[in-house]
Formats: C-alpha cells, sequence, structure tokens
C-alpha cells in the first residue's frame, strides 16, 4: 500500500511533462511572469495547452457545444489588436441595425428618404442634403429640389431604385413620392430585402475575419503553432457570435414585416 502511494504522490509530474513536449515554440514570459527568462514562460505555456484541450475535445452528446477560447489581449497584443477585431465585428452589426431601420420599414416615413444616396457629376450625396423632405399627407411624401435644381433627374432615379418600391412623379424641382399600399407582396418584397442584406453583412464579416487571420498567420515564424491555432480560433468565435446576431437581427426584422 506505501509503495503504491508512493508512486501515485509522482503522478502529477508526469502527467505534465508530456503536455510540455509538446510545445516546439515556448512563447516568452511577459511583464510580471514570475517564469525563470532561460525556461521559457512555463505557466503561461501550460495555460495555453489547457486552452486548447478544453476547446478541441469533443462535445458528448447532441447539444452540447464546445468550450470557449479566451486569450488574454496582452499576451498577444503584438501579433493582434483583438480588441479592435471585435469592433469591426461589431460595427458590421451596427449597420445592419441601421439599415434595417432606415430602409426596411412597412410604414414609409420621410425620414425613410434622408439617406438614398444620390449619383450627381459632383460626386454621392444623401438626399437630405440635396432636397427638402416633407410628408403632406400619410400617403405622399415631397422632396422639394429648388436648391439643387440640377439634381432632380439624379434624385428622381435614386428614389426609384432604392428598393423600397416608390415610383416618384416629377413636377419642375418637386418629387412627389406616393406612398405604397401595405399589400402582402409589399411585406414579402421588404423582408427579401432583409434577407439580402444580411447575407451581404455577412459577407463584409467574412472579409474582416479573413483579415484578422491572415495578419496572425503572418507570425507563424516568430510564435507557437499553439498559440497561431488559438488565436485562429477566438477570431472565428467573435464572428461567429456577431453573425449569431445578424440572424436573430433578421428573424426579428422579418416577424415585424410579415406581421
Amino acid at each position: 500500500m506505501a509503495t503504491a502511494l508512493r508512486c501515485f504522490r509522482h503522478l502529477p509530474s508526469l502527467l505534465y511533462r508530456p503536455a510540455f513536449a509538446m510545445v516546439r515554440g515556448q512563447p516568452q514570459a511577459p511583464a510580471g511572469c514570475p517564469a525563470l527568462p532561460l525556461d521559457g514562460c512555463r505557466l503561461c505555456v501550460h495555460q495555453l495547452l489547457l486552452t486548447r484541450q478544453l476547446a478541441t475535445k469533443k462535445a458528448k452528446g447532441k447539444g452540447q457545444t464546445q468550450a470557449k477560447v479566451n486569450i488574454s489581449a496582452a499576451l498577444v497584443e503584438d501579433i493582434i489588436n483583438l480588441e479592435e477585431t471585435n469592433e469591426d465585428m461589431q460595427a458590421v452589426v451596427e449597420a445592419l441595425k441601421e439599415d434595417f431601420s432606415r430602409n426596411l420599414s412597412v410604414r414609409t416615413s420621410p425620414g425613410a428618404l434622408d439617406h438614398i444616396i444620390v449619383v450627381t457629376k459632383d460626386g454621392k450625396f444623401p438626399l437630405n442634403q440635396l432636397g427638402q423632405i416633407s410628408q403632406k399627407s400619410p400617403q405622399l411624401i415631397v422632396v422639394n429640389m429648388a436648391s439643387f435644381p440640377e439634381s432632380t433627374a439624379a434624385a428622381t432615379k435614386a428614389i426609384r431604385e432604392c428598393g423600397m418600391n416608390l415610383n416618384p412623379e416629377v413636377d419642375g424641382t418637386i418629387i412627389r413620392v406616393p406612398i405604397p399600399k401595405v399589400t402582402r407582396e409589399h411585406r414579402e418584397n421588404l423582408a427579401k430585402l432583409a434577407k439580402q442584406s444580411t447575407n451581404k453583412s455577412k459577407e463584409a464579416l467574412r472579409k474582416v475575419r479573413s483579415k484578422s487571420v491572415n495578419q496572425v498567420k503572418k507570425f507563424k515564424s516568430k510564435v507557437s503553432e499553439d498559440t497561431i491555432w488559438l488565436l485562429e480560433k477566438q477570431i472565428q468565435q467573435m464572428a461567429d457570435s456577431a453573425a449569431a446576431e445578424m440572424d436573430k437581427l433578421l428573424a426579428a426584422k422579418t416577424k415585424e414585416l410579415l406581421g
């Protein structure tokens, strides 16, 4: 019995040795780390390996998800700014929210026309910078182009092609925009536009993710494979979280539009 206990006492050290042997390039100890310079940051290496083991362990049974990777930004700030990456992804989500709010409403209001982009010979401008927009009745919006009469035709074209099912009528420098009746077909068209906008936003999100992953891969020769793998995993988790948020926005907007 005593012999068995003595053998068991050495078991933890035996378990840790293979883990450190797996690491081909140990990261340098960060500021304040108690590890010896010649040994590398053994504490940090073990933490990284443990995180990877948790993240890659297959979930048992259906409905279970993999453990999340969470790397300290301070440990990898020389490789990539994870906070900036997350902010870029959230900016794509916020842009989708704004698009839904401005352009995809069952009831067309003067504010919905404000940010329609008008292409003129002098450049691109929001409609509200070229004309005065007002609602004359529940069924009619009027755009007065007296300040920039030369842009009346371009503004009319922009309103017609904005995707809100509007058919403007021109009278001199006055653009009358009848508000379409809220039909089932109109609701379904708006829901399709919401889906298209979401797909475009997801494509923009993928570009942010790819840019960040490529940035990390530039350091393959300078840091361990485990660090690269963990960073790529965390970037992917950020992208998955943003995409899930977009799906929720789309589901809520579709429910609102279809009633």
